[in-house]
């Protein structure tokens, strides 16, 4: 039997919603095409649960110039098009939040994508009636996204749960380390990273439909 929390706080890409194989091929494709070869395995490693600050910072450290302008909006475009056509949810997540809602655990998402992907992404699939108002957090409400706790902190707060609470479901190192920081147990989610990536997880799964066992 899993320990008994006052919260689960879901990352969202890969977590909830099986977007990081359609943002991270469309993000290597963007920033190749801009001058700044990246392959998808690249994209994974750098990228992957990160907000959008950290590409132009990397790609600043790295050739010492700045992504165009409209950088974001012109990527948010091509994300949005391409979920609209081919997003779907992660299998079993529909059965875990299902189980919390009839055994009465509060949750919510955290997530380092801008409120408007959170929302399409939801609205595409479905999600969104599992997550209304108050249960959507973004790192646009903090400033700082993974690693930072920053995101975590707060969504815990703003649900009236202490950190040592709440669990967070993650599938990114970056998500993990903020998990961590945070002062919250993790469980680690490897459809997507492998295990040995997500060290400093408290539990790794592979199969959305374990985490309703898991969790007692």
């Amino acid at each position: 039997m899993g320990k008994r929390y006052d919260l689960v706080i879901f990352d969202n890409d890969g977590v909830l919603v099986d977007s990081e194989p359609i943002s991270n091929t469309l993000l290597a494709g963007y920033l190749t095409e801009l001058g700044h070869p990246t392959s998808y395995e690249d994209s994974l490693r750098d990228y992957m649960g990160a907000a959008m600050h950290r590409v132009h910072d990397l790609v600043r450290e790295r050739t010492g110039e700045e992504l165009p302008e409209d950088f974001d909006e012109v990527f948010h475009g091509r994300v949005f098009a391409a979920f609209e056509r081919e997003l779907k949810p992660v299998v079993g997540v529909f059965d875990v939040l299902e189980k919390l809602t009839e055994e009465g655990v509060p949750y919510c998402v955290a997530s380092s994508g801008s409120h408007e992907r959170i929302r399409v992404g939801h609205r595409t699939t479905g999600l969104d009636k599992w997550f209304g108002e108050g249960r959507v957090y973004s790192s646009e409400d903090v400033g700082r996204g993974k690693p930072a706790p920053d995101l975590f902190l707060y969504a815990a707060e703003r649900m009236g749960v202490p950190p040592e609470r709440c669990l967070v479901v993650e599938d990114s190192p970056l998500g993990v380390r903020a998990a961590v920081a945070a002062g919250m147990d993790v469980y680690g989610f490897t459809a997507m990273t492998p295990a040995e990536r997500l060290d400093g997880a408290d539990r790794l799964f592979g199969d959305m439909r374990e985490l309703p066992g898991l969790l007692g």
